[in-house]
Protein backbone atom coordinates (compact mmCIF):
# COMPACT_ATOMS: atom_id res chain seq x y z
CA UNK A 1 0.00 0.00 0.00
CA UNK A 2 1.47 3.28 -1.28
CA UNK A 3 1.64 6.26 1.32
CA UNK A 4 -0.48 9.26 1.20
CA UNK A 5 2.53 11.35 2.61
CA UNK A 6 6.09 10.77 2.25
CA UNK A 7 9.17 12.14 2.95
CA UNK A 8 12.49 10.09 2.01
CA UNK A 9 16.44 10.92 3.17
CA UNK A 10 14.78 14.70 3.83
CA UNK A 11 17.07 17.58 5.02
CA UNK A 12 16.26 20.74 6.73
CA UNK A 13 18.56 24.11 7.04
CA UNK A 14 18.28 27.20 8.45
CA UNK A 15 20.95 29.04 6.64
CA UNK A 16 24.56 27.21 7.35
CA UNK A 17 22.61 25.27 10.54
CA UNK A 18 21.21 22.07 9.85
CA UNK A 19 18.11 20.80 11.64
CA UNK A 20 16.74 17.97 9.83
CA UNK A 21 18.97 14.57 9.07
CA UNK A 22 17.67 12.04 6.79
CA UNK A 23 14.17 11.83 7.47
CA UNK A 24 11.84 9.24 6.52
CA UNK A 25 8.11 9.29 7.37
CA UNK A 26 5.23 8.13 5.76
CA UNK A 27 1.53 8.35 6.65
CA UNK A 28 -0.96 6.33 4.97
CA UNK A 29 -4.67 7.45 3.75
CA UNK A 30 -7.44 7.56 6.69
CA UNK A 31 -4.00 6.93 9.29
CA UNK A 32 -3.61 9.40 12.42
CA UNK A 33 0.25 9.39 12.90
CA UNK A 34 1.70 11.12 15.76
CA UNK A 35 4.91 12.78 16.52
CA UNK A 36 6.41 13.24 19.57
CA UNK A 37 9.76 14.99 21.01
CA UNK A 38 11.17 17.45 23.20
CA UNK A 39 11.31 21.25 22.16
CA UNK A 40 14.19 22.08 19.47
CA UNK A 41 14.22 17.97 18.79
CA UNK A 42 12.86 18.88 15.04
CA UNK A 43 9.23 18.77 15.07
CA UNK A 44 7.94 22.48 13.70
CA UNK A 45 11.07 22.39 10.65
CA UNK A 46 9.52 18.70 9.57
CA UNK A 47 6.15 20.14 9.53
CA UNK A 48 7.32 23.24 7.51
CA UNK A 49 9.31 21.23 4.87
CA UNK A 50 5.38 19.46 5.05
CA UNK A 51 3.84 22.70 4.19
CA UNK A 52 5.69 24.57 1.87
CA UNK A 53 7.60 27.09 4.31
CA UNK A 54 10.32 25.49 4.81
CA UNK A 55 12.57 24.54 1.17
CA UNK A 56 13.46 21.23 0.37
CA UNK A 57 14.55 18.51 -2.54
CA UNK A 58 11.70 18.29 -4.71
CA UNK A 59 11.89 14.66 -4.49
CA UNK A 60 12.07 14.46 -0.61
CA UNK A 61 8.68 14.50 -0.18
CA UNK A 62 5.84 13.37 -2.08
CA UNK A 63 2.01 13.58 -1.62
CA UNK A 64 -0.05 11.09 -3.48
CA UNK A 65 2.96 10.17 -5.32
CA UNK A 66 3.71 13.44 -6.79
CA UNK A 67 6.87 15.48 -5.49
CA UNK A 68 6.28 18.97 -3.85
CA UNK A 69 8.99 19.15 -1.85
CA UNK A 70 10.02 23.08 -2.13
CA UNK A 71 6.38 24.32 -3.28
CA UNK A 72 5.40 27.41 -2.72
CA UNK A 73 2.57 26.96 0.31
CA UNK A 74 -0.55 27.61 -1.72
CA UNK A 75 0.28 25.21 -4.06
CA UNK A 76 0.50 22.71 -1.24
CA UNK A 77 -3.04 23.79 0.45
CA UNK A 78 -4.48 23.70 -3.29
CA UNK A 79 -3.19 19.99 -3.38
CA UNK A 80 -4.43 19.11 -0.48
CA UNK A 81 -2.84 19.67 2.53
CA UNK A 82 -3.79 22.15 5.38
CA UNK A 83 -2.12 22.43 8.92
CA UNK A 84 -3.65 24.02 11.95
CA UNK A 85 -0.47 25.86 13.73
CA UNK A 86 0.61 26.11 16.73
CA UNK A 87 -0.81 29.34 18.61
CA UNK A 88 -3.22 29.18 16.29
CA UNK A 89 -2.39 31.75 14.68
CA UNK A 90 -6.08 33.48 13.95
CA UNK A 91 -6.66 37.09 12.27
CA UNK A 92 -7.36 39.12 15.35
CA UNK A 93 -9.59 42.21 13.14
CA UNK A 94 -11.53 38.95 11.46
CA UNK A 95 -14.81 37.28 13.42
CA UNK A 96 -15.09 33.81 13.74
CA UNK A 97 -17.24 32.86 10.97
CA UNK A 98 -14.30 35.23 8.50
CA UNK A 99 -11.28 33.21 10.13
CA UNK A 100 -13.52 29.74 9.16
CA UNK A 101 -14.13 31.40 5.91
CA UNK A 102 -10.28 32.43 5.51
CA UNK A 103 -9.60 28.05 4.96
CA UNK A 104 -11.78 27.85 1.71
CA UNK A 105 -9.70 29.87 -0.56
CA UNK A 106 -8.43 27.06 -2.60
CA UNK A 107 -11.71 26.48 -3.22
CA UNK A 108 -11.46 22.55 -2.55
CA UNK A 109 -14.66 20.26 -3.04
CA UNK A 110 -15.36 18.03 0.13
CA UNK A 111 -17.35 17.42 2.93
CA UNK A 112 -16.17 20.77 4.83
CA UNK A 113 -18.22 23.84 5.52
CA UNK A 114 -19.46 26.55 7.99
CA UNK A 115 -22.38 24.10 8.55
CA UNK A 116 -20.32 20.84 9.27
CA UNK A 117 -17.80 22.80 11.04
CA UNK A 118 -20.49 24.30 13.43
CA UNK A 119 -22.01 20.73 13.57
CA UNK A 120 -18.57 19.89 14.96
CA UNK A 121 -18.05 22.82 17.46
CA UNK A 122 -21.51 24.06 17.79
CA UNK A 123 -20.38 26.76 20.52
CA UNK A 124 -18.55 28.05 17.39
CA UNK A 125 -21.95 28.69 15.85
CA UNK A 126 -22.97 30.72 18.85
CA UNK A 127 -19.93 32.97 18.38
CA UNK A 128 -19.94 33.43 14.69
CA UNK A 129 -20.45 37.04 14.70
CA UNK A 130 -17.63 37.64 17.57
CA UNK A 131 -14.00 38.40 17.28
CA UNK A 132 -12.33 34.91 17.22
CA UNK A 133 -9.46 36.10 19.39
CA UNK A 134 -11.83 37.15 22.12
CA UNK A 135 -12.87 33.55 22.83
CA UNK A 136 -11.79 31.06 25.14
CA UNK A 137 -8.27 29.56 24.46
CA UNK A 138 -10.13 26.12 23.82
CA UNK A 139 -12.46 27.68 21.71
CA UNK A 140 -9.85 29.61 19.53
CA UNK A 141 -8.19 26.20 18.95
CA UNK A 142 -11.53 25.17 17.81
CA UNK A 143 -11.67 28.11 15.20
CA UNK A 144 -8.29 27.05 13.90
CA UNK A 145 -9.02 23.38 13.55
CA UNK A 146 -12.31 24.41 11.69
CA UNK A 147 -10.39 26.89 9.61
CA UNK A 148 -7.62 23.86 8.14
CA UNK A 149 -10.95 21.53 7.66
CA UNK A 150 -12.65 24.44 5.79
CA UNK A 151 -10.14 23.47 3.07
CA UNK A 152 -11.52 20.12 2.29
CA UNK A 153 -7.88 18.59 3.08
CA UNK A 154 -7.31 15.02 2.60
CA UNK A 155 -4.00 15.51 5.09
CA UNK A 156 -4.66 17.59 8.11
CA UNK A 157 -1.87 18.20 10.73
CA UNK A 158 -1.84 19.65 13.43
CA UNK A 159 1.04 21.20 15.34
CA UNK A 160 0.42 21.58 18.87
CA UNK A 161 -3.51 21.61 19.59
CA UNK A 162 -3.44 21.28 23.61
CA UNK A 163 -0.51 23.30 24.35
CA UNK A 164 -2.16 25.54 27.27
CA UNK A 165 -5.24 24.19 27.40
CA UNK A 166 -7.21 22.50 30.59
CA UNK A 167 -7.40 19.23 30.37
CA UNK A 168 -11.03 19.43 29.85
CA UNK A 169 -10.73 21.13 27.02
CA UNK A 170 -8.15 19.07 25.75
CA UNK A 171 -10.43 16.21 26.02
CA UNK A 172 -13.16 18.14 24.02
CA UNK A 173 -11.41 18.95 20.92
CA UNK A 174 -9.59 15.05 20.87
CA UNK A 175 -12.90 13.45 21.47
CA UNK A 176 -13.79 15.61 17.82
CA UNK A 177 -10.94 13.57 15.96
CA UNK A 178 -13.35 10.11 15.53
CA UNK A 179 -15.85 12.93 13.85
CA UNK A 180 -13.20 14.74 11.90
CA UNK A 181 -11.33 11.97 10.71
CA UNK A 182 -15.00 9.46 9.18
CA UNK A 183 -14.76 10.73 6.23
CA UNK A 184 -11.62 9.75 5.02
CA UNK A 185 -9.71 12.60 6.18
CA UNK A 186 -5.71 11.39 7.35
CA UNK A 187 -4.22 12.90 10.42
CA UNK A 188 -0.56 14.07 11.46
CA UNK A 189 -0.53 15.33 15.16
CA UNK A 190 2.08 16.79 16.87
CA UNK A 191 1.41 16.28 19.93
CA UNK A 192 3.36 17.11 23.74
CA UNK A 193 1.75 14.82 26.21
CA UNK A 194 3.33 11.07 25.06
CA UNK A 195 -0.18 8.95 26.68
CA UNK A 196 -2.68 11.71 24.30
CA UNK A 197 -0.72 10.89 21.39
CA UNK A 198 -0.34 7.49 21.55
CA UNK A 199 -3.79 6.88 22.28
CA UNK A 200 -5.33 9.05 19.42
CA UNK A 201 -2.33 7.46 16.59
CA UNK A 202 -2.31 4.12 14.82
CA UNK A 203 1.41 5.08 14.60
CA UNK A 204 3.93 7.12 16.50
CA UNK A 205 7.43 8.82 15.73
CA UNK A 206 9.35 10.54 18.24
CA UNK A 207 12.29 13.01 17.14
CA UNK A 208 15.09 13.40 18.97
CA UNK A 209 17.80 16.54 17.88
CA UNK A 210 16.41 16.44 13.96
CA UNK A 211 16.51 12.66 13.56
CA UNK A 212 13.76 10.02 14.02
CA UNK A 213 14.80 8.08 17.53
CA UNK A 214 12.01 5.88 17.21
CA UNK A 215 8.72 4.92 15.45
CA UNK A 216 6.27 2.17 15.50
CA UNK A 217 2.53 0.87 16.19
CA UNK A 218 1.16 3.43 19.17
CA UNK A 219 -0.13 0.56 20.99
CA UNK A 220 3.20 -1.24 20.95
CA UNK A 221 5.38 0.80 22.04
CA UNK A 222 6.24 1.12 25.66
CA UNK A 223 7.04 3.78 27.65
CA UNK A 224 10.62 2.76 28.38
CA UNK A 225 11.24 2.97 24.56
CA UNK A 226 9.81 6.59 24.35
CA UNK A 227 11.58 8.13 27.52
CA UNK A 228 15.00 6.53 25.86
CA UNK A 229 14.18 7.87 22.59
CA UNK A 230 12.86 11.44 24.03
CA UNK A 231 15.71 11.90 25.90
CA UNK A 232 18.49 9.47 24.09
CA UNK A 233 19.24 8.03 27.00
Amino acid sequence: MSALLSTHALQAYYGDFQALFGIDFEVHAGEVVAIIGANGAGKSTFLKTLTGLLCAQPDAVTFEGEPIGGMPAHHIVAAGIAMVPEGRRLFPSLSVEENLLMGNFAKRVGPWNLESVYRLFPVLQEKRANPATGLSGGQQQMVAIGRGLMSNPKLLICDEISLGLAPIVIKEIYDAIPKIIRDGLTLIVVEQDVGTAQCVSQRLYCFQEGRIALQGASSEITRAQISQAYFGI
